[in-house]
C-alpha cells in the first residue's frame, strides 16, 4: 500500500455541501443536508474508552431546537461489561455524576443506511461545563497528541488496516465460535490467505459492506481474505488521523450490521478462536512538514532522515509502555503467542512481517512505518494516539534504533507484556506517558483495566474444568 503524504480534501469542502455523502461545514449546511434527505432521526454518538458508540437518538427537529446534548460523566469511566471501577488514590468518580456537554462535529455527518426510517449519525466531542475538552474522551486524547505535532509544525498521516472474522451466530458464550457457511454451504477449515475464491464465498455480504460504506462516504482501499477461516482485512485510504479513526469507528458498526443481514456475526476480538490466527489493526504512519508539505522521513536526495530513525526508536522504547492501549483486553494477549504469526517484539526491518515495526518499500515521499502491534479490538482513537506518541517521543529525544532485522524474528525475544496487569503497570508508572496523555486519562484508563481484569478473574474457564477438576 502506498501512503503519499498528502491527504484528501474532506467531503465537507465539496462545492455543494448538500451533495456530500459525509460531512458538512456547519449547522446551517447540516439543516439543508438533513432536509434534502428527509432525515427523521439523528443518532448523536461518541466513542467511549472501549470504542463503543454511546449517545442519544433524537428527532431532527429536537436536535436543532433543544440545548446542547448532555450525558453523565460516567460514560468515560465504564468497563466493557458495564461496570465501574472503585475509587482509589489516583482515580475518583465524579461524586455527583454530573453532566458533560457534547458538541456536534458536522464534518462527520452521514446517513445510517441500515435503518428502516431515514436516519443520520453525527459524532460529538465532549466538553466540561466551562468549555474545556474532556481529558478522558478518546477523540480528545488523539487531538491532544496531534497538538504536540502541530506545535512542531508537523502533521501525521496514517492508514489503518483492520482484520476481523465472520462467525456463525453464537448465542451461548459457553460454546466456542465457529466459521460460518459460505455460498457453497460449507464452512472453511484450512488457511486461505489472499484467496479470491474464499472471498467469493461471501460475495453477497461483501457487496452489502461496500454498499453501506459508499452510502456513508467511507472509502475502502482494498479488501482481502486473511489467513484465518472466514477472516477478512479491510485497508482504508490514508489521511488525517482523526478522520481515519472516525472511519474505523464507523466501519466496525457497518461491518457488524452487514453481517447480521446475512445471519452471521462479525467480530473484532483480537483472538476469537483458539485454533485460528489473531486479528490486528496495523497502522501505517508518516509525518509531513506543514509549511513545505514534504515527508520529514525523507531527505533532499530521498535518503532516510534522523527523524525517521528516531520515530522508529521511539516505538521500540515506548510501545511496551502503551501495550495496554494496543492490546486493551485480557483476550488481546492470546494473540501474542509463540505459536502465532503475530509479532511479539519491537524489532524493526524492511518489508519484514515477523517484526513488530515494518518499513514497507516505497518511494521517498511515501516513506512510512507500519506498527503491527495493535489488535483489531483496540479503540482506533487511542491506538493511533499511542502509536504517534511513541514516535513523537522518539523524535524529540533523538533516540536511535537498533539494526534492522533481516531474518525470521517470529520466536525472538518477547519484549512486550504478556498480560493485561503487567501492561497496565508499565503504562501507569511511566512519567513520559503521564506527561503526554495527562494524569487524569492515565488514572482513569488504568482503573478501568484493573476492574475488567478482576471481572475476568471471577469467571472459571473450560481449561480449568478440564485439567484441574479431577487432577488436583
Amino acid at each position: 500500500m502506498e501512503l503519499p503524504v498528502t491527504s484528501e480534501t474532506p467531503a465537507s469542502e465539496s462545492a455543494n455541501p448538500v451533495d456530500s455523502l459525509r460531512g458538512v461545514p456547519d449547522e446551517n449546511a447540516a439543516r439543508d443536508w438533513l432536509g434534502a434527505r428527509n432525515i427523521e432521526d439523528i443518532e448523536c454518538i461518541v466513542p467511549d474508552l472501549a470504542g463503543v458508540a454511546r449517545g442519544k437518538m433524537m428527532p431532527t427537529g429536537k436536535f436543532f431546537s433543544g440545548p446542547v446534548m448532555t450525558m453523565p460523566a460516567s460514560i468515560f469511566a465504564q468497563t466493557i461489561s458495564g461496570d465501574y471501577p472503585e475509587d482509589d488514590e489516583r482515580f475518583q468518580h465524579n461524586p455527583t455524576d454530573g453532566d458533560l456537554y457534547f458538541r456536534a462535529d458536522y464534518s462527520t455527518l452521514t446517513t445510517v443506511p441500515w435503518e428502516t426510517d431515514p436516519t443520520a449519525q453525527l459524532i460529538h466531542d465532549a466538553y466540561t461545563r466551562d468549555g474545556k475538552p474532556v481529558e478522558t474522551a478518546p477523540r480528545n486524547v488523539l487531538k491532544r497528541i496531534l497538538k504536540l505535532y502541530d506545535d512542531k509544525g508537523w502533521k501525521p498521516v496514517i492508514a489503518p488496516e483492520i482484520e476481523f472474522y465472520l462467525v456463525k451466530p453464537n448465542t451461548d458464550p459457553d460454546y466456542p465460535l465457529e466459521p460460518p457457511r459460505g455460498r457453497s454451504g460449507r464452512p472453511e477449515v484450512g488457511r486461505q490467505s489472499y484467496s479470491i475464491s474464499a472471498l467469493n464465498e461471501f460475495d453477497d455480504l461483501i457487496d452489502d459492506i461496500y454498499d453501506l460504506s459508499e452510502k456513508q462516504g467511507l472509502e475502502i482501499d482494498t479488501m482481502i481474505h486473511e489467513e484465518g477461516a472466514a477472516q477478512m482485512e479491510i485497508n482504508l485510504r490514508h489521511g488525517d488521523p482523526v478522520v481515519l479513526a472516525d472511519q474505523v469507528f464507523l466501519f466496525k458498526r457497518t461491518i457488524r450490521e452487514a453481517a447480521l443481514r446475512h445471519e452471521m456475526y462479525a467480530t473484532f476480538m483480537s483472538k476469537p478462536m483458539s485454533n485460528q490466527p489473531g486479528s490486528a489493526m496495523h497502522i501505517h504512519q508518516s509525518v509531513i512538514d506543514i509549511e513545505t508539505g514534504r515527508n520529514i522521513f525523507s531527505g533532499d536526495n530521498g535518503e532516510e532522515t534522523p527523524a525517521f530513525l528516531s520515530f522508529i526508536a521511539g516505538h521500540q522504547k515506548y510501545l511496551p509502555k502503551v501495550t495496554c492501549i494496543m492490546a486493551p483486553f485480557v483476550n488481546s494477549y492470546r494473540r501474542f503467542s509463540k505459536t502465532s504469526t503475530s509479532p511479539v517484539n519491537v524489532y524493526w526491518g524492511y518489508d519484514n512481517r515477523t517484526v513488530g515495526l515494518r518499513v514497507p518499500y516505497s518511494d521517498p515521499q511515501a516513506r512510512r512505518l507500519e506498527n503491527r502491534i495493535p489488535g483489531s479490538d483496540a479503540n482506533p482513537y487511542l491506538a493511533i494516539a499511542a502509536s504517534l506518541a511513541c514516535g513523537y517521543l522518539g523524535i524529540i529525544n533523538g533516540l536511535k534504533p537498533d539494526a534492522p532485522k533481516t531474518d525470521d524474528c517470529t520466536d525472538r525475544a518477547k519484549s512486550l507484556p504478556r498480560g493485561l496487569p503487567e501492561a497496565v503497570a508499565k503504562f501507569e508508572n511511566s512519567n513520559e506517558m503521564i506527561e503526554v496523555f495527562g494524569e487524569k486519562f492515565v488514572a482513569t484508563y488504568r482503573a478501568i483495566k484493573y476492574e475488567e481484569f478482576e471481572t475476568f478473574m471471577s469467571v472459571i474457564s473450560s481449561w480449568e474444568r478440564e485439567y484441574l477438576l479431577l487432577n488436583v
